[in-house]
């Protein structure tokens, strides 16, 4: 069968090579929003894998409001992103300008002034609130818009996307929650339709009637009051009469208390949405959000849900996703976890984007992997995620690289990772691992423990240490005693749930206690198949099941010594876990520490008072340390040794890979 996803498809004349394109990131590579060598470098390396189109994120008003982003308008810009839109075609791809404004959501920190909006309404993600836009404001930006297209054009940009979406300035405008104006720009859904269509038709008209003319939209905005699919496919509708030729499918707004770019929400979540808008448009339509697998993006083409797939943080883990899609080497793509720890959260930060799986990631221009001039003897000790890492760069360079693991299965913390509900995606990092080391030479040998006579039997010429970490066993009165347990024997299996009395404390707020109280959650639960059979055979409402499926077996409590929980947490991530514990009826003990624990429940002081917090079965989710005593009998023994991930200081998983590949391309 003809793969749809590596066929071609013509936009108002212009030709992609196939139909992946890649969705416009905030990446903080241009901190004075000039065009450099590192941002060029990033895309000419997507350009490179495959991807027929990209999308650049682009400031081009006053108002625009992006920290970080390159932008049109500054003196010299358009000999700067020619250098930019040169170097990506001449790589083979295409390469478009989205025209990025973001009303409400800029802070004024960044504008040196108030932002503007289509109403004075507060943003509940900058904490401000707006200036309302006069008429004379909204045709200025307007004309802000059609002067940033044309712009791009000059700059040889191959088309342009209209943000209009995520909860941006043209949402805002469409929306009820945020458009309140009483002039011909508010008021019902047509006049609050008419920004995003005059700017369309401003664009259409400053570009030509042959140049391609996007617009992303949020298929959904999942805020209270505000729009649905419905209001969407009519917006769709409008801004196809105005002018686009494209039209690209997200989720929700920044605002909204749906996850829209982390693993809880499943793979293809949002195709929906583009089904929707395609139902009801001529022009091609883009899906976008969690399609992270060639195998998925061929499946909901051929359901016709979509003609494109809009692949983003797939090609900062991968930037090979395509060539490697096309050629039927998905099982050696890096894939995408979703879990944001080096690009959302980034951002949120103010840092330069990066990736988990990806250390190479926005360092296109500076880090090569070069081969070595000479070979070395390497052994691997430990099969985690640095390890496997390490292993799989060492060996890329021309090193003679054995691994050895002393699990029956390679991964290390990966699976404790994907245990709790929603983090199953972290699975894939192991299974996307494992699967590249089988394309190499390095020797994997499983249920081997090493140690120092070990080393001196293979007698390598450099050790790798990444022996991982263990939990910690605090030094407190009862922690030996019955019914204590360390939430990793949970998660990795060894203890089930049901082996827990009813009420389970939890001692340990951090990301390890919280996704532990969310995995014991689920047991006793209402299933979703269970669910499901309800709600389609009528035999039960969404609200008379909901306390079923949120509610399980056990009597779950979090006592943290911190004020918070979550501690740990990326930004993007905490909130999530922290409506998850709410919903599930998680009781969270904050400012407690714990000075015993016994059979019937631990003793705390809470700010110098003493208290009782009853419970059967104590979970210990108190951090981990090293694991690393093997490097100091290596080294004694006098073999180069280096000492990698957890093993070197228990960190996040983004740290662990990092470690390794620094190491790697450097030994």
């Amino acid at each position: 069968m003809q793969q749809i996803l590596s066929s071609p498809l013509t936009i108002n004349g212009l030709e992609l090579k196939n139909r992946m394109v890649m969705s416009p990131m905030h990446v903080m590579y241009t901190p004075w929003g000039r065009v450099n060598d590192r941002l060029v470098a990033f895309y000419r390396r997507r350009a490179l894998g495959g991807v027929a189109m990209m999308v650049v994120v682009c400031a081009f008003d006053e108002y625009s409001g992006g920290p970080g982003m390159p932008d049109l308008r500054l003196d010299g810009a358009v000999s700067e992103f020619k250098v930019l839109t040169q170097a990506v075609q001449k790589a083979g791809a295409r390469i478009s300008a989205q025209l990025y404004h973001a009303g409400r959501y800029a802070h004024s920190a960044f504008l040196q002034k108030q932002a503007i909006a289509p109403s004075a309404v507060a943003s509940r993600f900058t904490r401000e609130t707006p200036r309302e836009m006069t008429n004379d404001d909204i045709q200025k930006t307007i004309a802000s818009f059609a002067a940033g297209a044309a712009k791009a054009k000059e700059a040889g940009f191959d088309a342009v996307e209209i943000l209009g979406s995520a909860g941006y300035l043209i949402c805002q405008f469409l929306s009820p929650l945020t458009n309140q104006r009483t002039d011909e720009y508010g008021g019902d859904l047509d006049h609050r339709m008419r920004f995003g269509c005059d700017v369309v038709r401003a664009v259409r008209q400053a570009v030509g009637p042959d140049f391609p003319v996007g617009i992303r939209i949020a298929g959904h905005d999942f805020m209270d009051g505000g729009h649905t699919n419905h209001e969407a496919r009519i917006f769709a509708q409008a801004v196809e009469n105005a002018g686009v030729d494209l039209i690209n499918v997200t989720g929700g707004w920044h605002e909204t208390k749906v996850p829209q770019t982390t693993m809880d929400l499943p793979r293809g979540g949002f195709t929906y949405l583009a089904r929707g808008i395609k139902e009801v448009v001529q022009v091609p339509v883009i899906a976008c959000n969690r399609i992270n697998t060639p195998e998925l993006a061929e499946e909901v083409l051929r359901q016709g849900f979509a003609d494109l797939i809009g692949p983003g943080r797939p090609l900062l883990a991968d930037p090979d996703f395509p060539l490697k899609a096309v050629s039927g080497r998905s099982d050696e793509i890096a894939l995408c976890l979703a879990c944001n720890q080096a690009c959302f959260d980034h951002i949120l930060s103010l840092q330069p984007v990066g990736c988990l799986v990806n250390p190479q990631a926005g360092f296109e221009s500076e880090i090569q992997i070069e081969p070595t001039a000479e070979p070395k003897r390497v052994l691997v000790v430990g099969g985690g995620p640095a390890g496997m890492e390490a292993a799989l760069v060492l060996a890329s360079r021309g090193h003679k690289v054995q691994l050895i693991e002393q699990a029956t299965r390679l991964g290390g913390q990966i699976p404790l990772a994907a245990a709790p509900p929603g983090r199953e995606e972290f699975l894939s990092l192991a299974t996307s691992l494992d699967n590249r080391l089988t394309k190499t030479e390095v020797k994997v040998e499983l249920a081997r423990r090493v140690t120092a006579d070990v080393v001196k039997a293979i007698d390598p010429e450099i050790v790798v240490v990444a022996t991982g970490a263990k939990p910690i066993q605090p030094d407190i009165p009862g922690v030996d005693g019955p019914g204590v347990v360390q939430a990793w024997d949970i998660l990795a299996g060894r203890i089930t749930p049901g082996e827990l009395g009813r009420r389970v404390l939890i001692l340990g707020g951090g990301a390890v206690g919280s996704e532990t109280a969310l995995f014991l959650a689920k047991y006793g639960a209402m299933t979703g198949e269970e669910l499901l059979f309800l709600l389609e055979n009528g035999a039960e409402t969404a609200d008379a099941v909901r306390p079923f499926f949120n509610s399980g077996a056990k009597q779950l409590t979090i006592v943290e010594m911190l004020p918070k929980i979550g501690r740990d947490i990326g930004l993007t991530n905490r909130w999530i876990v922290l409506q998850n514990l709410e919903r599930k009826g998680v009781a969270l003990r904050t400012k407690c520490r714990v000075t015993a624990i016994t059979p019937t429940g631990v003793q705390v002081d809470r700010d110098g008072t003493a208290e009782f917090i009853p419970g059967d079965s104590v979970v210990l989710a108190l951090g981990s340390r090293s694991d690393n005593a093997l490097a100091d009998e290596i080294k004694a023994l006098g073999y180069v040794t280096h000492v990698i991930g957890d093993a070197q200081a228990p960190r996040k998983a983004t740290d662990a890979i990092k470690d390794a590949f620094d190491l790697g391309r450097t030994l």
